[in-house]
């Protein structure tokens, strides 16, 4: 594992940011792709159809993602087979593995912003009402507090399972501290 101050072997082209819900995954990925002229691609804009149904398309879409040559993204759906497709094409892992009390402060703050303002989010779909929380067992404050933990057991499986090279980030300060030093030494 590499850490905010590991230099980076060599600029990566295509990259998986992992980390659990809300931690600001897309945010890096938007902020990589600018830095290292990667291709964005936001993974839940390829999951979620009309009335938040999985695209029938998806894996298909992932697999023209994964076959580009220059790309980064958010490195989830593995429940769905893109994680693994990713997976086998990326050369580098960013892990945003935040303390809980960061990612569900933000995750609760996008969240309000997004019900409240009734954002519109992929193919039509807006946050449902704050209120469902309480009966939606899947709504995504709940998700965050089933799922925060799972990133600890998976990373160091799939590293190995894809021989990937990780930088393990722990705090927001880490992020701006590898962005402004190794991210963006490996650029020059």
């Amino acid at each position: 594992m590499l850490s905010a101050d590991d230099p980076l072997p060599a600029l990566p082209r295509r990259v998986v940011i992992a980390g659990t819900t809300g931690v600001g995954k897309s945010t890096l990925a938007r902020r990589l792709a600018d830095l290292w002229h990667l291709e964005y691609t936001e993974l839940d804009s390829l999951f979620h159809g009309p009335g938040w149904t999985p695209r029938p398309e998806f894996l298909d879409d992932v697999r023209r993602v994964a076959a580009g040559e220059r790309w980064v993204s958010e490195w989830n759906y593995f429940s769905a087979g893109g994680g693994q497709v990713l997976g086998e094409r990326a050369d580098l892992a960013v892990w945003l593995d935040l303390p809980r009390r960061i990612a569900r402060a933000r995750l609760v703050r996008r969240t309000l912003r997004r019900s409240i303002l009734r954002q519109p989010l992929w193919n039509g779909n807006v946050e449902p009402p704050l209120w469902t929380v309480l009966r939606d067992p899947d709504h995504i404050l709940r998700w965050e507090m089933r799922t925060h933990g799972t990133w600890r057991e998976r990373m160091p499986r799939v590293a190995a399972e894809y021989g990937l090279p990780v930088v393990r980030l722990r705090h927001p300060r880490e992020v701006e501290r590898w962005l402004a030093g190794p991210a963006a030494r490996a650029a020059d």
